[in-house]
């Protein structure tokens, strides 16, 4: 009911509408009028007449940036400027229509997303390296995005070529430092450098880092063959530094009082830093249903936030001083989030949490209604406008959809409020409270997390119900605590509650985890699941009432009948030897080598082991043979002579090599030309013949690395 509050009240003599707009009766039960549930109809122009339609707009923008990418080729700015000038026209002759006003300005939203990718593109992209360059560099550390046991990973700019080496004409580049001196945002360093390609995705659908690099303004990966030397060394004043030592230097405070694990974690709860994470730490969280506690997000950023907020109307109140309480409250609570989001390392769910929180305490300073789905929308396109592409993060996904579910659920339950309640209800309310919150959260993100991750957590509700209260009243208080007393020297104490917390936390997710493993599945889902997705999320938005809980009911129905995807039976990598295809046990390597990361992407995605094949697999000089257990043959082909032999025995050519024309009349060919051009494929047999996949379609855009 987040708008109703700001509506004049106003008396129908339609039962529905008199439940709907009037105050709570006063009548007896039995006294007051039977109330009809609103039709479908009514529901809608309630909607429209609350003026939601402003919260559909993030979801047009986003249609606009999918469709975007669906085109032919890229938008040109005089169709885009021509669009615009289309719809302007619209409003400006529909003015005196709202339902005029109202599509032109969902018109408006859609074109805006339809045309984000190209300004942000000229503003922020960069051309991409297309082929590997070496040669001693000079450059500037922008980032550190991780450090640990001497290795470091860095984002420079500025990049100048030395003695003699060919320049690169990128923006920023991706480097790995495996040995040297301890590097800051600001330093200017030397050192032979090897730049290479950005990869493309590792299986058709998967996170494209292409696509995400160029817009980051990231042209090229890249290592140091050699300890960089600093050549300058930046100034101590400037905030990226500053915001830099800050994370610095409460991770080591945090590593000097815990061990493994809890240190990774603790630091991951309080900077953002994953890096010491420990991948036992990360299995057993995740499969519990808790990977949302390492990632800083609005769960961290409201308990700062709202126990600053919480301590200061305390302090107010206990001091006398009554006047503007509430709003000099919320300001602290403002300042808090702005101060733990500058040094959460930047994520995109720290900075959707970051802005809602400015966005509720800044309606409680104007005195206004503060959780409100409205405030949710503003929020969503903030983001979107400042970093379109994080739209096709998982944790932009992942952030909103769970925010939006439990402000819908806010909105329902806020309409029923108890008062005059005793300690023992209060306390088995908040546990209900945890339940339902872990209920709706984790339906909301379903969808998302099997579609990234193949991955659900079936005791989720369970683990968070036994888990978060030691997160909201241990670990996070001792974590605030512990931060403020670092400048004192003093943060032993708070920061060893921390992490036994921690530990605690960590037993209980295992003890979740090991019933979660048996009951747990993951199906395959086609990018088509997203779309529902979103538009059962709109719906969801938009309506007030039960009608609301349609979309999510029709995303349960379509998504099964529609988005269920099929394993593959071969998968070919690009720039390895790997070739996996089925056989009598699963997927199995004919050529390539087991554990390599293209194999282990291809592990985690289909949920499956990839081991060398054992049986099934022929191989000689010119290339090898591998019988399938659906019946086709593959050929893998490293020598021409094969050929002609190989083409017209198989069902299947991959190779390396460019494969004669006639070879394409007599099998399936997958040769260097398709390899360079579609990246990774995946191809499932039909029994007649197989249907190809390639990982990349869209090679007329501009972050995609052109083959030469």
């Amino acid at each position: 009911m987040s708008q109703v509050i700001d509506a004049p009240v106003r008396i129908s003599t339609e039962p529905s509408r008199f439940v709907e707009d009037a105050p709570r009766s006063n009548l007896p039960v039995a006294g007051r009028p039977k109330a009809r549930a609103p039709t479908l109809a009514t529901a809608l122009s309630d909607s429209l007449e609350e003026r939601r339609i402003f919260i559909l707009a993030p979801f047009a923008m986003i249609a606009g940036l999918i469709a975007s990418l669906e085109t032919a080729s890229y938008p040109e700015p005089l169709m885009l400027g021509a669009g615009a000038a289309v719809i302007a026209l619209v409003l400006v002759l529909g003015r005196g229509s709202i339902r005029v006003l109202r599509v032109a300005c969902l018109a408006a939203a859609f074109w805006t997303g339809f045309s984000l990718f190209s300004v942000h593109g000229a503003l922020f992209g960069t051309p991409m390296l297309t082929r590997p360059a070496y040669g001693a560099f000079e450059a500037r550390v922008d980032e550190i995005l991780s450090k640990a046991d001497g290795e470091q990973r860095i984002v420079v700019s500025r990049i100048t070529p030395l003695e003699g080496a060919k320049p690169v004409d990128i923006r920023r580049a991706r480097v790995f430092v495996r040995k040297g001196p301890d590097l800051e945002p600001g330093d200017v360093i030397s050192a032979p450098f090897r730049f290479y390609q950005v990869p493309g995705p590792a299986v058709p659908g998967a996170f494209d880092a292409q696509f995400h690099s160029y817009f980051d303004g990231i042209g090229a990966y890249g290592t140091t063959n050699a300890p960089p030397v600093i050549v300058n060394q930046g100034s101590d004043a400037l905030p990226e530094r500053i915001i830099e030592n800050v994370r610095r230097g409460i991770a080591a405070r945090i590593d000097g009082v815990l061990a493994e694990p809890s240190a990774g974690i603790a630091r991951a709860v309080i900077n953002g830093d994953q890096s010491a994470v420990t991948d036992e730490a990360r299995e057993v969280m995740s499969t519990a249903g808790l990977a949302h506690v390492l990632s800083i997000s609005g769960l961290h950023l409201t308990l700062v936030a709202g126990g600053v907020y919480f301590v200061l109307r305390l302090l107010f109140a206990a001091a006398g001083w009554m006047r503007s309480v509430k709003a000099i409250a919320a300001i602290g609570g403002m300042t808090s989030a702005v101060l733990y989001y500058s040094i959460s390392g930047g994520n995109v769910a720290a900075l959707r949490s970051t802005i809602m929180i400015l966005l509720v305490f800044g309606a409680i300073v104007a005195g206004r209604r503060a959780l409100t789905m409205r405030n949710v929308a503003i929020a969503g396109l903030i983001v979107i406008l400042s970093d379109p592409a994080s739209v096709f993060r998982p944790s932009f996904q992942l952030s909103f959809s769970a925010v939006i579910a439990l402000v819908g659920a806010y909105e329902v339950h806020i309409g029923g409020g108890r008062h005059n309640q005793g300690r023992g209800r209060r306390l088995l309310n908040y546990f209900l409270g945890i339940a339902a919150t872990s209920f709706v959260a984790g339906a909301a993100t379903l969808l998302f997390s099997v579609y990234h991750f193949q991955q659900t957590s079936p005791l989720g509700v369970v683990g968070n119900l036994v888990s978060l209260p030691l997160v909201g009243f241990i670990m996070m208080p001792a974590a605030l605590l512990g931060v403020l007393a670092m400048p004192l020297g003093l943060e032993w104490l708070p920061v060893t509650v921390m992490g036994w917390s921690v530990d605690r936390m960590l037993d209980c997710a295992a003890l979740v985890a090991t019933y979660s493993r048996h009951i747990s599945a993951s199906p395959l889902l086609t990018p088509l699941a997203l779309a529902i997705g979103l538009a059962g999320l709109a719906w969801f938005a938009f309506f007030k009432t039960r009608w609301r809980l349609l979309g999510p009911v029709l995303v349960a129905i379509t998504v099964p009948l529609f988005a269920i995807d099929r394993p593959p039976d071969v998968l070919i990598a690009d720039t390895t030897q790997a070739l996996a295809f089925r056989g009598p046990d699963g997927l199995a390597l004919a050529t390539g080598k087991p554990g390599s990361f293209a194999v282990q992407i291809w592990e985690d995605t289909y949920s499956e082991p990839i081991e060398k094949a054992t049986s099934g697999v022929a191989c000689d000089s010119l290339g090898c043979i591998a019988e399938a257990a659906g019946g086709y043959r593959i050929a893998v082909v490293r020598d021409a002579a094969a050929f002609g032999e190989d083409c017209a025995a198989v069902d299947l050519v991959v190779t390396r090599l460019y494969a004669p024309a006639y070879c394409r009349s007599e099998a399936t060919v997958i040769d260097a030309g398709d390899l360079r051009r579609g990246g990774v494929h995946w191809l499932k047999w039909l029994g007649g013949g197989f249907e190809v996949r390639p990982a990349i379609v869209d090679l007329n855009r501009p972050w995609r690395v052109v083959p030469r």
